[in-house]
């Protein structure tokens, strides 16, 4: 905070009227899910990002990314989405939701520090966007409870950005609590705080700093004829959360989804099999089964890798070098550790959860990875986190 305050003042020549902070965050699973109306399992994680705010007395808006050195400039008047703008865009988004939503802003200074840059894929810019939302709601003293704040994000990303943007990551970001789990709930518009108890685990996020090669355009999973033949099997369940659930019958599964390629039927098999994933997390977590959350996880990571084609093959040689760390890798039943990709996949990122016990040996294999693959990986031991506060 003393350090976002003075780069402020250096910036600007005052200090900032009003701070706030907003975690990081990772998709555990269901990411990829949200067009079918699945669910989605969110960390928020203590990265932080913190924002400061004061008024300016004409239109301009300034913005400064400490970190990157990087300083954008716009205008009321003249809001709109630029490529070149990359990180201020959602600073920008977030003034342009406000105004949409009938709420006068002023001109501003903005100086945004954080430790973790938007690059690495841990939620960063959303955060950045949060935060900023809070900071300038208390800098105007708006009248705006938080179904309001929640529809300023929407109109920021449907009218800015233009496109629904993913709820899980403004109710992980909102909503956490420490030591808890947010689990996002599509088909109801809702959300639930689950507990993370495994008090004998950590949890490292890696950078694995493989450059992103996407290989299929995602966004031609998403088309209506798609979730119309995935709701032919869907079946309801009293006894699950959400209260439905794919059909495991594997003859009408064939049957179903035989009219499409055998491309978009792998994708789509992802998409069943990566809900039937959550619902068995959110199960083990309840239980505070780790054994049966892990499981989850790996298989997640395995439908990731051979079903959806997000991954490569220096994150998965990472991740098999996590379960090498179990004195019994071929248990299968009892996994100890469990990690999978994160993020929009394609490269870059993942999360591992480990034994206390294993952290060093972890380290090692990062080396090793370094040796082999020429990357050099970069890794936060993180926890679960409350959400965006005003400081």
């Amino acid at each position: 905070m003393e350090q976002l305050v003075e780069a402020h003042k250096d910036e600007y020549g005052e200090k900032p009227d009003v701070m706030a902070c907003a975690p990081g965050r990772v998709h555990l699973l269901g990411e990829h899910t949200w067009f079918f109306k699945d669910k989605t399992l969110s960390m928020a994680v203590n990265l932080p990002v913190y924002i400061g705010v004061s008024k300016r007395s004409d239109t301009n808006l300034r913005f400064n990314f400490v970190q990157l050195k990087e300083k954008k400039r716009s205008t009321l008047s003249s809001l709109k989405y630029k490529k070149e703008d990359k990180w201020a865009n959602a600073i920008k988004s977030v003034i342009y939701g406000f105004g949409a939503s009938g709420f006068e802003c002023s001109g501003m200074n903005f100086t945004v520090y954080s430790e973790i840059l938007p690059s690495a894929g841990f939620g960063i810019t959303n955060a950045v966007k949060i935060a900023s939302a809070w900071a300038i709601k208390e800098l105007h003293r708006f009248k705006c409870p938080l179904e309001e704040i929640m529809r300023v994000l929407e109109r920021a990303n449907m009218q800015f950005y233009g496109n629904a943007g993913f709820k899980a990551d403004n109710f992980t970001v909102i909503h956490s609590k420490e030591n808890s789990l947010v689990l996002t709930d599509y088909a109801k518009n809702t959300f639930d705080i689950v507990p993370f108890k495994f008090k004998d685990k950590i949890v490292v996020l890696t950078d694995a700093r493989v450059p992103r090669i996407t290989t299929w355009n995602e966004e031609s999973l998403f088309q209506p004829e798609n979730v119309l033949l995935l709701g032919e099997l869907k079946e309801r369940r009293t006894n699950v959360y959400g209260g439905w659930y794919y059909a495991d019958n594997g003859p009408e599964v064939n049957e179903v989804l035989s009219v499409v390629n055998e491309d978009l039927r792998r994708h789509l098999v992802c998409v069943m099999n990566e809900h039937k994933n959550i619902l068995k997390c959110e199960a083990a977590l309840r239980k505070e089964d780790f054994a049966s959350f892990a499981r989850a996880v790996n298989h997640s990571h395995e439908d990731m890798r051979d079903l959806y084609d997000i991954s490569c093959p220096e994150i998965d040689w990472l991740l098999k070098r996590v379960q090498e760390l179990d004195e019994s890798p071929d248990d299968l039943r009892n996994p100890v550790n469990c990690g999978r990709i994160t993020g929009k996949g394609f490269g870059r990122c993942t999360y591992t959860i480990l034994r206390k016990c294993d952290l060093e040996g972890y380290k090692e294999k990062l080396a090793e990875y370094e040796r082999i693959f020429r990357f050099k990986p970069e890794f936060y031991v993180v926890k679960p986190a409350k959400g965006v506060r005003l400081i």
